[in-house]
């Protein structure tokens, strides 16, 4: 069955800084918690993810650190910017990951918050600090792949 166009994921935000900063190990989508004026706010596209982490508390996921702003024109039940957001995903997949952040000094950070069809989802990704000289590696790396596809594109 082929995506519509309203079927197909847009993104919100991505957490670009994780990607240069972690090395990624493993990857899952989870839904999100939200009220109606993150939602709402969710909509006008302000969010950030930057400082965000994911932390198991008695079995459940939670984003710390998520910054969606007030809705503007939100009042009396506006929410907190920065409030904790329950994350849902299955119980087995919870459990395995909270065994992995245990054993190997690994952490839990969003990579990408989008919609899909209605729904929030959130991209998770178990990461991996990297050292200094592994980011300039992985820098040199790019830089030389822009390179190749330079003199690729002038060739004739």
């Amino acid at each position: 069955m082929p995506q519509t166009k309203s079927d197909a994921p847009r993104s919100i935000a991505k957490n670009r800084r994780a990607l240069y900063e972690y090395e990624l190990l493993e990857r899952l989508v989870v839904g999100i918690v939200l009220t109606g004026t993150e939602v709402k706010s969710l909509r006008g596209g302000r969010v950030s993810l930057q400082e965000a982490y994911i932390l198991v508390k008695k079995g459940d996921l939670w984003l710390v650190q998520a910054h969606i702003p007030e809705y503007t024109h939100g009042n009396l039940w506006n929410h907190a910017p920065t409030r904790e957001r329950k994350l849902l995903a299955k119980r087995r997949e919870i459990s395995r990951w909270a065994k992995l952040v245990k054993q190997r000094g690994t952490t839990m950070v969003p990579l990408e918050i989008y919609w899909q069809g209605s729904l929030v989802k959130l991209e998770v990704a178990l990461v991996q600090g990297k050292k200094l000289h592994d980011k300039r590696q992985s820098e040199r790396e790019k830089a030389d792949k822009r390179e190749m596809e330079r003199a690729r594109g002038r060739r004739p």
